[in-house]
């Protein structure tokens, strides 16, 4: 055992190097970041999300202060028949996990509480998407978001970025499984019976009809080009979507475009319309998306359609 003298003069030289890390700025680093944990399996966070108002983890801390790393907060927008809680609790976790401020909200349902949303117009979700936009802008001090939307909320921003001035406020838009170009009937009712909502296409989800091939409401949106001069716009589709079909629907053409097809980024990935914004290997297409200076390893693994990942997750 050290003689106590030695033990003193240890403790004398450790708070002397304490202090002189302190006088030249290279104390010791700050508590590590909070870490959430992320889901990978849509059947097991629709099961599990009871209280769709609240945030999923890692969403919505209002004193967020965005980095220089990541300098635009995310605002996810989910989808029909969907709401943030049962949507976002892959997303939401492992953005914040990468350093981002990330937000989420309810939008398009009678009460911004209740567990089916993105029912109601499609034109009134997208105002309350451009309010929401401008409340995280006010609490970030940034001008620019990015949006990361499922099915509905990837289509829905479009609208938003073409006619109520969000283009000046957006940088990227990143759309997976979105309905840009419709689905058919097929594919909405197929959306209601996997969600366990009976009767979808009716008076009860106005949406619901804008979202079908040929509607009014998309050819007005698609009507003089896809996209808008000054956004970036990345799509992820699957081959085996059973609500967006076909699945080719949901990519974009014109300036600023990327579509990616998920099979062709890993055939092993068998991810259907809901399990993919749980997906792994969509997860970090989305996060290189977001940051294509620096774009990181993408994990290929077998997805299964709604239950997710069959083995562990890794570089997550």
């Amino acid at each position: 055992m050290p003689h106590p003298r030695t033990r003193t003069a240890r403790a004398a030289i450790a708070g002397a190097a304490v202090l002189l890390a302190a006088a030249l700025g290279t104390a010791a680093p700050a508590a590590a970041q909070t870490s959430y944990k992320v889901n990978y399996s849509w059947s097991n966070a629709f099961a599990t999300s009871l209280d769709p108002g609240k945030a999923p983890p890692g969403a919505n801390d209002w004193s967020c202060a965005p980095s220089a790393a990541h300098p635009r907060p995310v605002v996810l927008v989910h989808g029909t028949f969907e709401n943030q809680a049962n949507n976002w609790q892959g997303a939401a976790p492992i953005l914040a996990n990468h350093g981002y401020c990330v937000f989420s909200f309810n939008y398009g349902g009678s009460a911004l509480s209740g567990p089916v949303m993105g029912i109601e117009k499609i034109e009134d979700g997208a105002a309350q998407l451009a309010a929401f936009v401008d409340r995280v802008r006010a609490a970030t001090g940034t001008d620019k978001v990015d949006l990361v939307g499922h099915s509905q909320g990837g289509m829905m921003p479009r609208y938003y970025l073409k006619n109520l001035g969000g283009a000046a406020k957006v940088h990227t838009l990143v759309g997976i499984t979105p309905s840009n170009h419709g689905t058919d009937l097929d594919g909405i009712a197929e959306l209601g019976k996997l969600i366990g909502v009976i009767g979808p296409v009716s008076a009860a989800c106005p949406a619901c009809g804008e979202q079908i091939q040929g509607s009014s409401f998309l050819t007005a949106l698609n009507a003089g080009g896809d996209t808008v001069p000054g956004v970036s716009y990345y799509t992820i589709v699957t081959k085996n979507d059973e609500v967006v079909t076909p699945y080719t629907s949901g990519e974009l053409t014109g300036p600023n475009t990327t579509n990616v097809v998920l099979q062709d980024q890993c055939r092993l990935d068998q991810s259907d319309h809901l399990e993919a914004p749980y997906s792994p290997v969509v997860l970090h297409l989305v996060l290189n998306a977001l940051d294509p200076d620096h774009p990181g390893p993408v994990p290929c693994q077998v997805v299964l359609p709604l239950t997710g990942p069959t083995g562990p997750v890794t570089g997550s």
